[in-house]
């Protein structure tokens, strides 16, 4: 009898775990690529995140500009303009569990390809703080190919930018968000959410949004975090702006979990080409010494289809040393620089 009601207990437990289990893992919409070009008017492949198979719809104000067939989404030519930065559009599936329907932001690719990633913004040259939003303006109106900048979650779970974990003697993770937006940087700024962030980063489609996801010691608030930050991204409608990377892997990888799509970038550079592109990592974005002394592994790279970029590269031997390595990013404090170098290269 005893064994019974145990048996009877634990088939209860493990069934309720199993059904919420199920219930948190919510049906999407996947969409492999959010940008076109004038080149090309092919967007991307369009599929559920269970791979039921299904017919998809589009919806909304902008679904007369695209077509899908074959669960492939394009573009009416006609509809490519330079003019325009993006249209948004509705995709609707209709599953065995009912309809789902999601919003994506299709963006006219005139980001810019001159390998310039500027390190916590545009800030050493310019006057402004560091992860500032004027440091973000600096970058996009320098021409940078991407603003680098950093995420820490605060006690109350909303998203802060910021390099290090604390701030004026204020632990992030342990303070509330009240205290942490009050607080004002060098330049009298204070300190953006990653909305804010994001928010400016979308006025435009030059310049990339380089996310980093700062590790933390507690593995459940690094999946908590990360979650929040690709909700965020993901809501806000701003996956053609943004690459992930991190020095935490189990981040990376969760990344790729919540979107197969997503561009994740592993930072730490204890890991060969060959296992970040195992694991599908979209590339390597490693310190500039760990290329000098793993001499194999640019050419492992680009042979593995990886991106490679490398940090924090500021000495002109050194950001030369890259160009004529032909890297796709380099990362500098020295924006202003490593863009005159590539003019006079080209």
């Amino acid at each position: 009898m005893i064994k019974t009601r145990i048996s009877i207990c634990l088939f209860l437990t493990l069934s309720i775990s199993a059904f919420f289990s199920f219930a948190q893992q919510k049906e999407s919409i996947l969409l492999s690529k959010h940008t076109f070009t004038a080149e090309s008017n092919e967007i991307g492949s369009v599929h559920l995140s269970s791979n039921q198979a299904v017919r998809f719809k589009l919806k909304g104000v902008n679904a007369r500009l695209f077509r899908i067939s074959n669960n492939t989404l394009s573009i009416k030519p006609k509809y490519i303009r330079p003019g325009v930065k993006w249209y948004d559009l509705d995709i609707q599936a209709r599953t065995s569990s009912g309809t789902i329907k999601e919003s994506f932001r299709i963006v006219n690719d005139q980001f810019i390809k001159n390998r310039v990633i500027a390190h916590r913004g545009a800030w050493k040259n310019t006057g402004a703080s560091e992860n500032s939003i004027s440091a973000l303006q600096h970058a996009i109106r320098l021409g940078c190919q991407g603003s680098e900048f950093d995420i820490h979650m605060s006690a109350d779970s909303v998203l802060v930018v910021n390099h290090d974990p604390a701030i004026q003697g204020i632990k992030i993770d342990a303070a509330q968000s009240s205290q942490l937006l009050s607080l004002k940087l060098s330049n009298g700024e204070n300190m953006p959410t990653l909305e804010a962030y994001i928010r400016e980063g979308l006025k435009q489609n030059n310049t990339k949004l380089i996310l980093e996801i700062k590790p933390t010691l507690n593995r459940e608030r690094a999946v908590a975090l990360t979650k929040r930050v690709a909700e965020l991204v993901k809501r806000m409608k701003a996956q053609a702006w943004t690459d992930y990377i991190s020095f935490d892997y189990a981040i990376c990888q969760e990344l790729i979990r919540l979107d197969p799509y997503a561009r994740v970038a592993y930072l730490n550079g204890d890991k060969s080409p060959e296992a970040l592109a195992a694991d599908k990592l979209w590339g390597l974005d490693y310190h500039f010494n760990v290329f000098k002394k793993n001499g194999n592994w640019i050419p492992e790279a680009k042979q593995k289809g990886l991106t490679i970029n490398a940090w924090t590269v500021n000495e002109p031997e050194m950001l030369k040393w890259f160009l004529d390595k032909k890297i796709d990013f380099i990362t500098t404090n020295e924006p202003e620089l490593l863009l005159k170098m590539v003019k006079e290269i080209n």
